[in-house]
């Protein structure tokens, strides 16, 4: 089977490997799509520092079952489906209580554990998600979908709520799209027009953009000098964390999605001052993925325009430098595996 794997920084090959086999309690799936993840960028320019080299990157992907044993959830050969990726331990005190997703010991696909990037994989029964008439590339998209949606349940988010996002990457746009769902009135503050233009694109009831040095006066004049009851941090910067508390209204709730790497250097009596709730969100729960699933199939969300383009797997190396260069004008990345049956929606 063809597969893509990242020997170094900078350095991909697409080789021949040996089918994998599936063992007890396992389905194998044949994949369809993977969505290139700023994980696997970050895997690819060397600035991951979970990731060992040599690594198959990718743990957002639909795929198609070929064989699966005996189970309750109805899953059968030909279903279309996506998979929870991040596999935890069991053992530890956050598993113990249910935190499954800040597992101690967790492993990501693509990350800490070899991914998706191949035509055929294998996964535990209990991790695959039934797929509920979507199509392949719909279904790859729901992971990122994922961690903006487990990020916003983090903190309660009640219609006519005014909610800021910093940051209109995919993952900020998937939060402004759930935001939406959920009835809030949504502001999206990014340096890019490209990003800007697609938030707008997505319902945004204000966007900003913070080279123009009026955000501030932007977020008085749409909260009615208010603040906002939610703000999320979607890029891990610490201006931008900073900026979210400047903006938040006394009693809010700040959402950190963004994977910082510098320090964030503040005076914390603001935070009492406020009084603010300040939530951390890591990964998503397989109900978040469920819920995105029936979100997507009512039909009242499109996640396709987050596609910018999809490639082969021998073109992978070429989406990979055009993400690690990204100018904004470029969202959701797909590779397809599949060019016979896998579903082309």
């Amino acid at each position: 089977m063809k597969t893509v794997r990242i020997t170094k920084p900078f350095e991909v090959e697409v080789v021949e490997e040996e089918m994998p086999v599936a063992r007890e309690g396992e389905a194998l799936l044949k994949v369809l799509y993977c969505g290139i993840c700023g994980a696997d960028v970050a895997s690819y320019t060397g600035n991951q520092p979970f990731t060992t080299y040599p690594r198959i990157p990718g743990h957002e992907f639909s795929a198609k079952i070929v064989t699966v044993p005996a189970n309750d959830k109805g899953l059968a050969p030909g279903d279309v489906v996506t998979c929870n990726p991040y596999f935890n331990c069991g053992k530890c005190y956050a598993c113990k209580r249910g935190i499954v997703n800040a597992c101690h010991d967790n492993q990501t696909m693509g990350v800490q554990r070899d991914g998706s990037f191949r035509e055929y994989i294998t996964m535990p029964v209990e991790r695959i998600i039934p797929g509920k008439g979507l199509g392949g590339k719909e279904l790859a998209l729901i992971e990122p979908f994922s961690i903006s949606a487990h990020a916003l349940s983090r903190a309660a988010v009640r219609p006519g709520d005014n909610l800021l996002i910093m940051g209109a990457g995919p993952i900020g746009i998937f939060a402004l799209i759930k935001a939406k769902s959920m009835g809030a009135r949504v502001a999206v503050a990014d340096l890019l027009e490209s990003r800007l233009a697609l938030a707008a694109e997505y319902g945004a009831d204000l966007v900003i953009n913070n080279n123009e040095g009026d955000l501030a006066q932007k977020c008085a004049d749409f909260t009615s000098g208010n603040g906002f009851d939610v703000c999320v941090e979607a890029c891990g910067a610490p201006e931008t964390f900073l900026e979210c508390i400047e903006q938040a209204s006394h009693g809010a709730n700040i959402i950190l999605i963004g994977n910082g790497k510098r320090q964030t250097t503040f005076m914390h009596s603001i935070i009492l001052k406020k009084e603010l709730n300040i939530f951390g969100s890591r990964n998503a729960y397989t109900r978040d993925f469920e819920s995105l699933i029936d979100l997507v199939a009512s039909g009242k969300v499109d996640v396709l325009r987050m596609i910018s383009g999809v490639v082969d797997p021998e073109d992978a190396k070429r989406a990979f430098d055009a993400l690690a260069n990204n100018d904004g004008s470029l969202a959701k990345m797909l590779i397809r595996f599949d060019k016979g049956d896998g579903d082309d929606n």
